[in-house]
């Protein structure tokens, strides 16, 4: 409570001293002194418990004198009556007085425990005016209280939303709301805050007022969007060891359709240097060529994506696409260790959304530690087998499923549990990234990664996604086309 001004206190004796100057010399015959009242409970706004008594004793002792100095020579019960009348008026807003200062002080003590949080709280009517508006508020936007009052919410914060369409519908559902949101400081500055709200409403159920409180987390999204720009790193970083392996496989994968058009090339000479040209041949051959020279680019391009450093971007694809994408690029890899490779790609296969580069480097990942597994393996055979199917999680959605199997040395139970775990490898010369990153971009496209051991031996990994459905993956592509 604030100290009373000295221009508080001459109103409320001016207003004392006229009362009773009415009371004592003006010829009416009625109760003036109930007038007392309202002198005692506009005190107090500015008086505490004590200063409210003060007051509340001097209006009974000025009623007395009144009454003393007016009716002293004669005893009549209407002027007693009307004396005491006044001196009850006095008593009784002496008690509404001291109630109200209670409640004034009880809220006013839970204002200042507001204040003690970090947090930002305040309060706007169904306007959209601030009514009140805590010492964390001034901290943290930088308007001090006395210029946040009365202004609009949003204008004065420029309120933007995230992903929070139909908040209010929500709030007017519920009279609670959460989710994030971006606020203007005073400075210009920007600040993320997750924001809570509660809405008070009247006896009929209308909105009158909100509450919202806000904490600060422009220093989280920050950590994580640090956190986001390391790891597209060291996905890329992975994706360039994977790359540096399969060195001799990618160039016997480019060499074989150059070789082949130098081949066709040279017979088309031949077939043109003849006493009689054959077009026909030569036409053939040209054909080869240009096949061979699109093959060539084609693996140039799935190498290129799988090297360059760029934002996921998502599109309507299958499993079988990136399978094929990656069996041309491990050919050499499995040829060098004498692995077979059987492949089993359901048809039609079911459609995914995904980054193509993503989850080509996952399967790719997955395939070179299968080849690496069995490639020290005698006595049985070296297989790969690689599986896409679909599986039914309920009655409303399904998964695209891809397994990958080998013969190896199988997974040791004692370290089933830390396969995925970031740095940890079985590899003498591993980073411990592979499965790792692996988990975390199957993940971040809503599904999953497994890995058990085989039925005999060897290792079993599945990748598990969502399936689109046919009106999802029509809307999926037509988003996708317009950006």
């Amino acid at each position: 409570m604030s100290r009373p001004t000295g221009l508080q206190i001459a109103l409320m004796l001016v207003g004392v001293a006229v009362i009773f100057a009415i009371d004592t010399f003006a010829p009416l015959d009625i109760e003036i002194a109930v007038l007392y009242a309202v002198v005692v409970i506009a005190s107090a706004d500015f008086l505490g418990r004590r200063g409210i008594l003060l007051v509340c004793a001097a209006c009974v002792l000025q009623t007395l004198l009144s009454y003393v100095i007016v009716h002293s020579e004669a005893f009549e019960s209407g002027p007693v009556l009307r004396a005491l009348i006044g001196l009850c008026a006095i008593g009784i807003a002496t008690l509404a007085a001291l109630r109200n200062r209670k409640a004034a002080e009880s809220l006013s003590d839970q204002a200042a425990l507001l204040d003690l949080t970090h947090d930002a709280i305040f309060v706007r009517n169904g306007n959209d005016v601030i009514t009140y508006w805590n010492a964390g508020a001034e901290k943290l936007y930088g308007w001090p209280r006395k210029e946040a009052l009365g202004q609009k919410s949003h204008a004065l914060l420029k309120t933007k939303y995230l992903l929070s369409a139909g908040t209010m519908e929500q709030l007017d559902d519920s009279s609670r709301w959460q989710g994030e949101l971006v606020h203007t400081r005073r400075d210009g500055t920007e600040v993320w805050v997750v924001s809570r709200w509660a809405m008070q409403r009247d006896e009929r159920g209308r909105p009158f007022a909100t509450m919202e409180t806000n904490s600060d987390i422009t220093e989280q999204k920050q950590a994580e969007d640090a956190l986001r720009h390391a790891r597209s790193q060291l996905e890329h970083v992975t994706r360039i060891s994977t790359l540096g392996e399969l060195t001799a496989s990618i160039a016997h994968e480019v060499n074989q359709p150059l070789a082949a058009i130098v081949t066709n090339g040279e017979a088309s000479l031949r077939w043109l240097l003849r006493d009689e040209p054959n077009l026909e041949e030569v036409r053939s051959a040209v054909e080869r060529m240009i096949g061979n020279g699109r093959r060539a680019s084609d693996v140039i391009a799935r190498l290129r994506a799988l090297a360059r450093k760029s934002n996921p971007s998502h599109a309507v694809l299958t499993l079988n696409d990136i399978v094929a994408d990656v069996i041309p690029l491990v050919e050499r890899e499995m040829h060098n260790n004498d692995v077979a490779l059987k492949v089993d790609l359901q048809a039609p296969a079911p459609l995914v959304l995904g980054d193509r580069v993503q989850l080509a480097q996952v399967i790719i990942n997955l395939v070179v530690n299968a080849i690496h597994a069995m490639s020290q393996i005698e006595g049985r055979r070296r297989l790969l087998s690689i599986t896409s199917r679909t599986s039914l999680e309920d009655s409303t959605s399904q998964m695209a499923v891809l397994e990958i199997e080998d013969t190896g040395t199988g997974i040791d139970p004692k370290v089933a549990n830390n396969l995925f775990a970031a740095f940890y490898t079985t590899k003498a010369d591993g980073m411990g990234m592979g499965l790792s990153i692996s988990r975390t971009i199957v993940e971040s496209h809503g599904g999953s990664i497994s890995a058990t051991s085989g039925d005999r031996w060897g290792a079993l990994f599945k990748i598990r996604l969502p399936v689109l459905q046919q009106v999802e993956a029509t809307a999926a592509a037509d988003l996708l086309a317009t950006d």
